[in-house]
This record gives C-alpha cells, sequence and structure tokens, in this order.
C-alpha cells in the first residue's frame, strides 16, 4: 500500500484503504466491544491529519481504544497523564548536563518527552494548568518542539487523542477556545447498550488475552494521508461546508434566528476547512473517491460541536449545542447535484425539548 507500491488507479487505491479500515475496525474490536462511532472519528482524525478530543465518563475504554489501534497501526504509542503538577518539560522533553568522564568537559543533551510519539494520549488534558496545557499546541499545530532555543521535529505520522471527564469539574482547568480550535475533532463517547455490556462483563471477566494484529504501519499512514487531500470535494461540496460553518455565527445577516438567539459565538473558517477534510477521510474509508453531502453532514457534530458556544438564552430554554448543530443542518440547503444554486432543506427541523 505505501509508496513502494506501482501508481494505483484511485478506484483500486479507495478499494485497498476500504479493505484496510474494515480490517482495523476488526481488530479493535476483538479487545473493544461496540463504540463503532469513536473508533470511525478516530480514524477520520488520523487520516486527515488531525488530532481529537474525546469527552466521556470514566469507563468507556476510551484510553484502551487508543492504545489498541496503535497496536493495530504498529506506531510508537505514550500515555501522558495529566495531573495539576505536571510541567511543561514533562511533555516536551528537557535538557540535562553531561559530563565527558576523560576530559571532565561539560555539555547539555536534549532528553525526548514523551510527545515525541507517532500517538500520543493526553489523559485527562483538563486536569493541568493552561501552561503545561500549552505545551501541545505547537506540537499539534506545527509537529515540532522548541526547547531552550532549539527547535525539533516529530516524526510523522503524528497524531494527539486527548480524554477529558464531563462529570468531574472540581480541580480542572478548561480548555481556552484557542487550544480547543487546535483538535479537529470532538468526540462524545456515551454509553454501551445492554446487549454490548453483557459482552463487555463476559469478556473482561475471564482469563483470555485477546491479542491484535498490524494491519498498517507508519509509511502507509502517510500514503492514506496523501490520498485524503487527493480527493475532489466539488465547488458546491466547499460551498455547502462554508455556508454551514457562516450560519453558526449570530452576527451573520445570513443566519438563522435561532443561532442568533441561542449562540454566544460560532465557528471560524478551520471548521469549513475540517468539514471538508474529515469528509474527504470519510468517503475513501467508505469506498468513494468523491465527498457527497452526507460526508460533510456526517462530519458536522464532531467538527462544531467544541467551536459553538450558547449564550444565556439557550441555557434558560434548555438548548444544547448538539440540538443547534441538527436545526443548522436542517436550515441549510443541501446542494443539488448539477446546481449549485438550486438547493431544499433536507427536513424540518427537529423539536425542541
Amino acid at each position: 500500500m505505501p509508496g513502494t507500491t506501482p501508481p494505483m488507479s484511485p478506484e483500486e487505491a479507495v478499494r485497498r484503504v476500504a479493505q484496510a479500515r474494515e480490517a482495523l475496525v476488526g481488530e479493535v474490536h476483538q479487545v473493544i466491544v461496540g463504540q463503532d462511532e469513536m473508533i470511525e472519528q478516530m480514524l477520520i482524525g488520523l487520516f486527515a491529519r488531525g488530532h481529537c478530543l474525546t469527552i466521556g465518563v470514566p469507563g468507556l475504554a476510551k484510553t484502551l481504544t487508543v492504545s489498541t489501534l496503535a497496536q493495530t497501526l504498529r506506531l510508537k504509542f505514550q500515555r501522558i497523564q495529566f495531573t495539576p503538577d505536571l510541567m511543561p518539560s514533562d511533555i516536551t522533553g528537557t535538557e540535562i548536563i553531561d559530563q565527558d568522564p576523560t576530559t571532565g568537559q561539560r555539555s547539555f543533551r536534549f532528553v525526548r518527552g514523551p510527545v515525541f510519539s507517532n500517538i500520543v494520549l493526553a489523559d485527562e488534558i483538563n486536569r493541568t494548568p493552561p501552561k503545561t496545557q500549552a505545551a501541545l499546541l505547537q506540537a499539534m499545530q506545527e509537529h515540532e518542539v522548541t526547547v531552550a532555543g532549539n527547535t525539533y521535529q516529530l516524526d510523522p505520522p503524528f497524531f494527539v487523542m486527548a480524554t477529558q471527564n464531563p462529570i468531574e469539574q472540581e480541580g480542572t482547568y478548561p480548555l481556552p477556545e484557542a487550544q480547543l480550535d487546535r483538535f479537529m475533532l470532538s468526540i462524545n463517547v456515551g454509553y454501551p447498550t445492554r446487549s454490548e455490556e453483557r459482552e463487555i462483563v463476559a469478556a473482561t471477566t475471564q482469563t483470555a488475552h485477546r491479542e491484535v494484529r498490524t494491519v498498517l504501519h507508519g509509511q502507509d499512514i502517510l500514503w492514506i494521508q496523501q490520498l485524503v487531500r487527493q480527493v475532489p470535494a466539488a465547488q458546491h461540496m466547499i460551498d455547502y461546508a462554508v455556508d454551514l460553518a457562516r450560519a453558526t455565527r449570530p452576527k451573520e445577516s445570513t443566519s438563522p434566528e435561532f443561532v442568533t438567539n441561542w449562540l454566544a459565538w460560532g465557528a471560524g473558517p478551520r471548521a469549513a476547512q475540517y468539514l471538508i477534510l474529515g469528509a474527504k477521510a470519510r468517503a475513501i474509508l467508505h469506498g468513494r473517491f468523491a465527498v457527497a453531502a452526507e460526508d460533510v453532514r456526517a462530519m458536522a457534530l464532531p467538527v462544531f460541536r467544541h467551536r459553538l458556544f450558547t449564550n444565556f438564552n439557550a441555557d434558560a430554554e434548555g438548548i444544547d449545542v448538539e440540538q443547534v448543530i441538527e436545526r443548522i443542518l436542517a436550515a441549510v440547503p443541501e446542494p443539488s447535484y448539477g446546481d449549485s444554486t438550486a438547493a431544499s432543506p433536507r427536513r424540518a427541523p427537529p423539536p425542541l425539548r
């Protein structure tokens, strides 16, 4: 699959990616029960060169899913437990003094921190102060780390998966909007169904240990990341993504009235970029070499979820961000294939609670 293989047609390339997706999901399910949506969105974030923020209560296998995925991809994996006393150097690394035993000459040597991995799990990222949270910013955006005036490149592929616990707020430091925007996707992890929970209990209370096999290597991931950028997105698909992003902004004249009433702040241009990139990755994961409206819609919740902020009116009426996103999807016309100006609403707005 990587660049060492001979040139192939787009159809063949997409077919191989779709086969790899099925194999990856199958291997992860050797250990993880359910959580199909989380697994797919993690793959989309990885293949689109983005990063993911996962939010869910303890015990939903967020950490285990990331580590299992790393095993199937044969990538270097590091888990960083974020705590109030964690320092930036504990993430990026630090310089130490080495002394030559023969000459006695001293010199500085850089000891790399856990961020120098392919997959980094930032566990409970909101439990550490903003100064330490910011240590990840340059690495996530620029794929490099600067320590003591020296800049060190991170080996590709580089993927950050951060987790947050939504129910324990005491002793936490909410991520600032600038850092939230660095995450391509925000993934909500829900409780399993009853049948899935029965399977989880049965599987985890036995002595059997399930092994997973490697499906892709680092060069394969880089090849897929390049392929994602080559997936065509028609102009009316780009217009659709831009219209969705602009519809989230309360001060836009074209925004729906409920957006002005319920949102204090909307999504920036990066949201539209991630809508298209995520749609491209989703398309090839499902065996298609072109972006469809369903791909853009499927990315709306994870892309917008952490970029929209409700105001007092929404809070007073019991309206959450996901309800607003669903109504935006219903209000913004879908593109009509062959005519980017002809479109009609997809469905009536969903009822409110």
